[in-house]
């Protein structure tokens, strides 16, 4: 058993970190009021834009273009997402239309841009981040061999990224500011506070974390951009709703949906999955997915004002 789990763990990692950084833009998005269900989008987006700018840029930059690439994926994530911001805050249109539109608009732009440049509608890049050990933390008993050998700078990054999120939710004055505008908009309205903007920077921020989601995929396990992420923006939409909205719930859920996603890819590794129907696996994470939000349904407190309108001066 203890082979089984030191095998799979970092491959439950892998598929951890891309939901845990999209989960977290999620929930600045509906901390402030908006409802993002455009992740997906977002992240096909963030996977496009890296995959083309470290295919250009590795000829020249092996080792730089897959950082440029990262932020050029957060860069144009948060670009794209105000498609959203503008719909839902500016028109106060339905943010689920909006977001949907954003979902299908992002897959049909990003694999006509990619087919135009390579015809084929792939963009392959040469090489991704490379894993490694981090020295003593390795040598721990157990802990060591779980979490720290075998794994990828982008995952510390996202970690320190998590850190962040908490304290400036829940420690600094926008923190405040921004779960004001998804709780009571009109209250913070009326203390003057600058709701559009509060929002309008939450929804930026979905777009910049769900983008670095897409780009994790396509640096670490990937390797291609193919116009999908294989429902993975759906699933951060589940963590958000298992975590309760909140940073460190999140990361009890990534985790336990990225180790349900990891059962359905790793059959070719394990031996011991290669007796289960293929197809058995492959609906595991979204039938546990299904399950865990039926049972964790009513006890879910979003945001009150999540979804909804806000028009200055009305009460």
């Amino acid at each position: 058993m203890w082979a089984i789990i030191s095998q799979i763990f970092p491959y439950a990692i892998a598929f951890t970190i891309p939901l845990l950084i999209t989960s977290l833009g999620g929930l600045f998005s509906e901390r402030s009021g908006v409802v993002n269900i455009g992740l997906e989008g977002l992240m096909v987006v963030g996977s496009f834009t890296s995959a083309l700018v470290i295919s250009t840029l590795q000829p020249f930059l092996p080792e730089g273009a897959i950082w440029i690439g990262l932020i050029a994926a957060m860069v144009v994530g948060a670009l794209f997402s105000l498609l959203h911001a503008f719909a839902s805050i500016n028109l106060n249109a339905n943010q689920v239309i909006s977001g949907t539109a954003i979902n299908m608009i992002a897959g049909a732009l990003t694999v006509f841009i990619a087919r135009t440049m390579t015809g084929s509608g792939n963009i392959h890049i040469r090489s991704g981040l490379t894993r490694f050990d981090i020295p003593l933390l390795s040598k721990i008993p157990i802990l060591g061999k779980l979490f720290f050998t075998q794994t990828y700078a982008s995952t510390w990054l996202v970690l320190l990224i998590l850190l962040g999120s908490w304290f400036v939710i829940y420690k600094t004055a926008f923190g405040l500011r921004l779960r004001a505008c998804g709780e009571h908009p009109h209250a913070a309205d009326a203390a003057g506070v600058n709701v559009y903007f509060v929002r309008y920077v939450g929804v930026m921020l979905s777009g910049a974390f769900a983008g670095l989601g897409g780009a994790a995929i396509l640096v670490t396990y990937s390797g291609e951009f193919n116009g999908s992420v294989a429902g993975l923006g759906f699933l951060s939409l589940a963590c958000l709703i298992f975590g309760q909205w909140k940073p460190l719930g999140i990361l009890g859920a990534a985790f336990f949906f990225g180790f349900a996603s990891t059962l359905a890819n790793v059959s070719q590794v394990v031996p011991a999955f290669a007796l289960i129907p293929g197809f058995i696996l492959k609906s595991f994470p979204y039938v546990v997915t299904l399950i865990a939000l039926i049972l964790f349904s009513k006890s879910s407190q979003a945001p009150k004002a999540a979804g909804e309108p806000f028009e200055h001066g009305k009460r």
